[in-house]
C-alpha cells in the first residue's frame, strides 16, 4: 500500500522524452542540471524522464515527504529513479515507500547513513552557508567534491574562476538539503528492495566515502556494483562512463 505523508515539499518538475518511465533526484547542493545535465538528451532518446528540483528556499525537508513528492511528481505510473548522492537516500526511501511504482534503481555516489566524516563536511557547510562565507564554502566545494587528480589538473586561473563560479551560483536550498543528508538512515530500507538496482562509486570521493557506496550495493539484495575512478561529482570528471554504465544497466533490464 502507498504511504502518505504531509505537507510534501512543492517541486519543480520538467518532462522530456517519451517512453518507459525515469525519475531523477539530484543530489544535495545540486541541481537538476548539474547532475543529470548531459544524460537528460540522452535518456529523453527513449524514456519519459521526470526531472523535479528540491525547493530552492530554507523549506524543512523530511526524507520521507521529499520521496512522496518525487513519487507524485513523476509523468508515468511506474519508472526507474535515478539518484546522485542525497538522492540515492531519496531514491531508497521511495522505493520502499511506493514499492508499486518504482521498478528500478540507479544509486550514484550514494549514502544510506551518513559517517562521521560526513557528518563534519556537512557542518561546514551549514557554517559557512550561515555565515554568508561564500567564498570559502566554494573552496572547500571545489577541494572535495572532485578528485585530487581532477583539481591538481586545472590550471591556477582555472581553480580561481571556478571558485568564483561556484561562490556566486550557490543553488538555493543547499542549507536545508545539507541538513536532511546530515539525518538520513536507509539502513532498514535496503533489504526489502526487490527491484534491479545498480550502485555507481565514485572510486575517488573525498566528500562522501566509497564505503559508503559500496554499503548499498552490499546491502540491498542482488544489487549490482560498478566504480568510476573520478571524485563525488562523477558525472563532471567522467561523464561517459557515467552514461555508459546508465544506459547499459537500463537496456540490459528493459527498464
Amino acid at each position: 500500500m502507498t504511504n502518505i505523508s504531509a505537507p510534501r515539499p512543492a517541486l519543480t518538475t520538467e518532462v522530456h522524452g517519451y517512453g518507459p518511465g525515469i525519475v531523477l533526484a539530484h543530489g544535495g547542493g545540486g541541481r537538476i542540471e548539474s547532475n543529470f545535465g548531459t544524460l537528460i538528451p540522452l535518456l529523453a532518446k527513449g524514456h519519459t524522464v521526470t526531472a523535479s528540483s528540491y525547493p530552492a528556499d530554507d523549506t524543512v525537508l523530511d526524507l520521507d515527504s521529499l520521496a512522496d513528492a518525487l513519487v507524485e511528481a513523476a509523468a508515468t505510473e511506474r519508472f526507474t529513479i535515478i539518484g546522485f548522492s542525497l538522492g540515492t537516500a531519496v531514491a531508497v526511501r521511495a522505493a520502499a515507500r511506493h514499492p508499486e511504482r518504482v521498478q528500478g534503481l540507479v544509486l550514484a555516489a550514494g549514502i544510506a547513513r551518513p559517517d562521521n566524516r560526513t557528518r563534519l563536511a556537512l557542518d561546514l557547510w551549514g557554517s559557512l552557508l550561515a555565515s554568508g562565507d561564500r567564498d570559502s564554502f566554494a573552496r572547500f566545494v571545489l577541494g572535495s567534491a572532485f578528485s585530487p587528480a581532477f583539481v591538481n589538473g586545472m590550471a591556477a586561473a582555472d581553480v580561481a574562476a571556478t571558485v568564483d563560479q561556484i561562490a556566486a551560483d550557490i543553488p538555493g536550498g543547499t542549507a536545508a538539503q545539507a541538513a536532511l543528508i546530515s539525518t538520513v538512515d536507509t539502513t532498514a530500507d535496503l533489504a526489502g528492495i526487490t527491484v534491479p538496482t545498480l550502485a555507481i562509486s565514485a572510486s575517488e570521493d573525498l566528500l562522501v566515502d566509497p564505503a559508503n557506496h559500496r554499503y548499498l550495493a552490499e546491502h540491498i539484495p542482488g544489487a549490482e556494483y560498478a566504480e568510476i575512478k573520478a571524485g563525488h561529482v562523477l558525472m563532471a570528471e567522467q561523464p561517459d562512463a557515467w552514461h555508459d554504465l546508465v544506459l547499459d544497466f537500463l537496456e540490459r533490464h528493459s527498464l
